[in-house]
């Protein structure tokens, strides 16, 4: 005897719940929600390129469960052909839409890759609003340190720990390094994320257009204190940001080698701190690894390599070539600078 089926009272509304609640959560996304224009511009990218591949991914879907249920066993009406190997309408739609695909998805990647370069200077506030001729963006520069973050800010004279503001619509441009390890800074509301890396700088453009309070974070694993390596960043009116720099200038100290080499030192979880006074070529000397006194800056050793390259011989392999090319070597960087700029 055949039994009934089970009535599956449960599933269509588990489903229905289950959509709903993604649908929800969609609405609160950052990433598709952001508070800036780059990465509103990188959400609307996420939301095409998943459209376009759902024209492909929907159909499949609803015909394997429609050709499941139609082919069944249980289906005797079904037609049944064993001889059937090729249908060239079937083949045509099976390779063209999907390379249509591909296409589209190609060429909007490529667009929006150049476009939405991290090292591109921003050329709108918005959708609507072209950059102003002739307004300068707000210059930050970024240290990512074991467990912190360093934001120095050249033209305000200021840097703080852990905490970053800017004026809303204003354009910002980061400059970014490391200590020791490499790390990622990430503000979801503003842009998308960019490493930071010891004796290398990165750049990146944004702009926030509302105001408010939002989360920055490392995003990358960089060891034991990386889960509470995470700030605030502020959108403010420009008498907001105004006020905040002053009172970054009032409460601070500040912020020389020495102190940095202190600051520089592993610790977790630091509140935030501010400095009134920054040494001028202080992130320089971060960037090239020599704050501390006595140690050779990166682009200084360079600059000395190239000299002394310049003034060896063309053919250093050679026996003949050996006692100059020794002697160049034992020579003093500064006595090979005439000469390096006398083979230029």
């Amino acid at each position: 005897m055949r039994k009934p089926k089970e009535p599956r009272r449960l599933a269509w509304p588990a489903a229905a719940l289950a959509a709903a609640m993604a649908l929800a959560g969609c609405s609160k996304a950052v990433v598709l929600n952001p508070a800036g224009d780059v990465a509103a511009q990188q959400g609307q990218l996420v939301i095409t390129a998943t459209l376009l591949m759902l024209v492909i991914i929907v159909p499949v879907i609803a015909l394997t469960l429609f050709f499941a249920w139609k082919y069944r066993q249980g289906n005797t009406e079904a037609e049944y052909d064993p001889e059937w190997h090729h249908s060239t309408k079937l083949e045509l739609v099976i390779w063209s839409v999907p390379l249509a695909i591909i296409i589209i998805l190609g060429a909007l990647t490529w667009v929006t890759t150049h476009k939405l370069d991290p090292y591109r200077p921003l050329d709108r506030i918005d959708a609507q609003r072209p950059v102003p001729a002739g307004l300068k963006p707000l210059e930050v520069q970024v240290v990512a340190m074991d467990w912190k973050w360093l934001f120095v800010y050249p033209e305000q004279g200021i840097a703080l720990v852990n905490e970053l503001a800017a004026p809303v619509d204003r354009p910002i441009h980061f400059k970014l390094t490391a200590t020791s390890t490499m790390n990622a800074f990430y503000v979801p509301d503003l842009a998308g994320m960019v490493y930071a890396m010891p004796g290398m700088q990165t750049e990146l453009h944004g702009v926030i257009n509302k105001a408010g309070v939002f989360p920055g974070l490392a995003s990358h694993n960089s060891g034991a204190g990386f889960s509470g390596m995470t700030f605030k960043f502020h959108g403010l009116s420009d008498a907001g940001f105004a006020q905040w720099v002053q009172q970054a200038q009032a409460e601070g100290k500040t912020l020389d080698k020495s102190t940095y080499l202190q600051l520089a030192k592993p610790s977790e979880r630091d509140p935030v701190q501010r400095f009134a006074r920054v040494d001028a070529d202080l992130y320089d000397r971060v960037l090239n690894r020599c704050v501390e006194e006595g140690q050779v800056c990166m682009h200084e050793m360079m600059a000395m390599n190239d000299r002394a390259r310049a003034a060896l011989p063309a053919d250093q392999c050679t026996p003949a070539n050996a006692p100059q090319t020794i002697a160049a070597l034992e020579r003093p960087a500064a006595s090979l600078a005439p000469q390096a700029e006398a083979a230029q």
